[in-house]
């Protein structure tokens, strides 16, 4: 009798995991091309293969058959990808390794590494030196010298306005830009996004300074099991503290003013609607790098990621219509289609299952109780409104924790829901 389709595609998975879990072991430098932020108009002919062999490969990667919508028409991307959030599993790409410049996408991965450092309460008043080096022409939030921000502030100028001065200020208060930088890219490999090479916080053009669709996908997953994470990206509309002035009576007062998300999918153009189930999560646009984009969305209990990178046509917002486009196909194509690769665990969670293998006892899955909180089969943690101002904050994903799941008979432990993002509910909006 032939194995099950299921079973068959768990098995591989399996020995995937096995192989780069060898591979972890293995120099970087081995791993990956040397970075370049100047690419070619075509992608290389050999590309990382992190996820799966096909990843690696030029061109677009999918497979159809019966049943399988067609992909949409006229994409014009250099790299894009549509991945399911919850299993992993990449459902199609397009030069997923090629490694771009990412402009603001590139924040993701600053939040990711720096957001569990200070709480939102926490203040900081701005210093001169705070802002040095900012590149001409940089998206600003409009922080001011010597004014007092709050985290929880300078969170939403670099999620809604993705201010080039709200990092500066967030990376000054982690001892600078050198060791930002050099955190990031620690992160990045712990994420196994090997191709992904920081040189500035904030995503500006910088010699050396890629990433790739399929990254900026491990990255946006990464960031979304972060509850404050979830709840910036989602926000479409805040107030921001403007500059202390004195009014008529010769008072100090300082007013606010009304900052809106710039991720059109969430907060809508004149010619792209709200998409429906949208999230977050990340927009950015440079000269080098055009029009980048990685967005989280959910329709019917299905959670999709995709990242689109340099659009070649359609205009200024070519960008999210062709993300729509993916979301579309890939909400009728989940289930239908067979993966061409996998989103890989971090690091930590090849090794943690690694060491659940050598300690459960047979049939046990890490050793993991039904009580044990982010077990499978628990309750989501809900998401709660952002707070400060906040209106018609969108999507919230509520995270279960990706528990162990043991795989072929116990031969190797992986985790396999890493992470789980259970649930997303739409808000209205008025």
């Amino acid at each position: 009798m032939p194995a099950p389709k299921n079973s068959i595609r768990r098995s591989l998975l399996v020995t995937s995991a096995i192989l780069l879990s060898t591979a972890l072991t293995a120099p970087v430098a081995l791993a990956v091309p040397s970075p370049s932020s100047s690419p070619s108009a075509t992608p290389p002919a050999t590309m990382s293969s992190v996820g799966g062999a096909r990843l690696g490969q030029p061109g677009t990667q999918v497979n159809l058959a019966s049943g399988v919508p067609v992909l949409p028409k006229e994409l014009s991307a250099r790299s894009w990808i549509v991945a399911d959030a919850e299993s992993g599993e990449v459902l199609a790409a397009h030069n997923a390794h090629w490694r771009l410049a990412p402009a603001s996408t590139l924040k993701m991965l600053f939040a990711d590494t720096l957001l569990p450092k200070w709480p939102g309460s926490a203040e900081h008043k701005v210093a001169p030196s705070d802002l040095a080096g900012i590149g001409p022409g940089s998206s600003m939030v409009g922080i001011k010298e010597e004014e007092t921000y709050t985290v929880h502030d300078l969170w939403l100028g670099v999620f809604l306005r993705s201010g080039n001065d709200a990092v500066r200020v967030l990376a000054a208060m982690n001892d600078g830009i050198e060791n930002t930088v050099k955190e990031m890219n620690e992160h990045a490999e712990e994420l196994q996004a090997l191709d992904t090479h920081v040189v500035s916080p904030d995503g500006y053009d910088a010699e050396g300074q890629v990433s790739s669709a399929y990254d900026l996908t491990l990255i946006a997953r990464s960031g979304l099991q972060k509850k404050a994470f979830r709840e910036y990206a989602s926000t479409v509309r805040a107030d921001f503290p403007g500059e202390t002035k004195k009014n008529k009576k010769g008072k100090k007062v300082r007013t606010s003013f009304e900052i809106q998300n710039t991720n059109r999918l969430l907060s809508g153009d004149y010619d792209v609607p709200v998409y429906e189930g949208i999230a977050g999560v990340k927009n950015g646009n440079t000269t080098n790098a055009g029009a980048t984009f990685t967005g989280v969305a959910e329709q019917g209990g299905t959670v999709l990621l995709v990242t689109v990178m340099n659009p070649e046509k359609g205009g200024s917002n070519a960008v999210y219509k062709e993300t729509a486009k993916l979301f579309d196909w890939g909400f009728k194509a989940v289930g239908k289609v067979e993966p061409v690769g996998e989103l890989v665990p971090p690091k930590s969670a090849v090794r943690a299952g690694a060491q659940a293998d050598a300690s459960a006892s047979p049939g046990e899955a890490g050793g993991a109780g039904d009580a044990t909180p982010g077990a499978a089969g628990a309750e989501p943690v809900a998401s709660a409104p952002a707070g400060g101002g906040a209106d018609g904050m969108g999507t919230a994903l509520a995270v279960t924790g990706g528990a162990l799941v043991l795989l072929a008979g116990g031969a190797f432990l992986v985790n396999r829901r890493w992470p789980l993002p259970d649930l997303v509910r739409r808000r209205p909006r008025p």
